[in-house]
């Protein structure tokens, strides 16, 4: 298997941390890309006409994209057992979604910020989107946190990716000051070898 890579993006690293916590990192064969919304660059848009990563090339079958696709069927593929069964998985899948929004809002920030041309650049909708973070935050931080202190599924990863990206590109909004407890449950999470090891780092 193949998958189409940039370590920056935290839907990438969702996907490589399934791989190392279920010790099959050396089963899938990294494709680095680059690209964003205004230039594809190197993403391979004849296997994933969105233009968007990861994209997991396998045998026997059409190229996989959206991070959560390929980590239902990794999972399975691995029998790595992250999507528990119901009823806990419906809040598994719950949690993702939330980790996913998260990250998807601050890498449109970042595009916004850094990608869309000066003149046409809008603070007021990078705004709205950190407003989507800072509501998915509070939700964890009312509601969640027993979830996540429990045994390692794919929420969680979400949301360790999802809070990884926030340092990473976002270091100054400073999401840690108004939860405390999520705060806490992340500086254990990120520790896990997993983590350390899909790190980015550019």
């Amino acid at each position: 298997m193949k998958l189409y890579h940039a370590p920056a993006s935290p839907f990438v690293r969702k996907v490589m941390v399934l791989l190392h916590e279920a010790g099959a990192a050396d089963r899938v064969a990294l494709v680095p890309v680059s690209g964003n919304p205004l230039d594809p660059g190197t993403i391979p848009v004849d296997r994933n006409p969105l233009g968007k990563i990861p994209a997991l090339e396998r045998e026997g079958g059409p190229t996989l994209y959206d991070s959560r696709v390929i980590t239902r069927y990794l999972d399975d593929l691995l029998q790595a057992g992250l999507y528990p069964a119901a009823p806990r998985l419906w809040d598994t899948l719950v949690i993702e979604a939330t980790g996913d929004g998260i990250a998807e809002a601050a890498v449109l920030m970042r595009y916004e910020m850094h990608v869309r041309p000066q003149p046409s650049r809008s603070p007021d909708w990078a705004e709205a989107q950190w407003r989507k973070i800072a509501r998915a935050l509070a939700a964890l931080e009312e509601r969640w946190i027993s979830h996540l202190s429990g045994p390692v599924d794919m929420g969680q990863i979400a949301i360790g990716c999802a809070l990884g990206y926030l340092d990473f590109r976002h270091a100054d909004r400073d999401w840690r000051g108004a939860h405390p407890t999520l705060t806490g449950w992340f500086a254990s999470f990120a520790a896990r070898p997993a983590m350390q090891a899909t790190a980015p780092d550019a």
